[in-house]
């Protein structure tokens, strides 16, 4: 399988990344005052996500990085979420920033 990263950087020496999720989530009015932060509106506002990701897509970014720093099956438990839906919305995340860069000139990376 063709690694894509490998395939931009040896056309370009450097990749831009998008900006702080968390930051530009709380900026538009999300409470993120929780122990699972941007994670928690994948799946409460996943809308949300995807606005930022669009935002920082049209602004250049070439690498979107998904909401699901602080995802993690301990922590989806700890509020009541189940294994399978937690590893859902850990998909969930991924697919949230390819949904917001599908439009793009060049669909960017993502990272999660």
């Amino acid at each position: 399988m063709r690694n894509p990263l490998t395939a931009l950087l040896a056309t370009q020496s450097f990749l831009l990344l998008d900006g702080g999720l968390a930051t530009a989530l709380e900026a538009r009015g999300c409470d993120l005052d929780d122990a699972l932060w941007s994670a928690r509106l994948l799946r409460e506002a996943p809308e949300r996500i995807v606005e930022v990701h669009r935002a920082y897509v049209a602004a250049g970014a070439e690498v979107l990085i998904t909401a699901s720093y602080q995802a993690h099956f301990a922590g989806f438990r700890r509020h009541g979420i189940g294994s399978r839906e937690a590893a859902r919305l850990m998909r969930r995340s991924v697919e949230l920033a390819r949904e917001a860069g599908a439009d793009a000139a060049r669909a960017p990376l993502v990272a999660a």
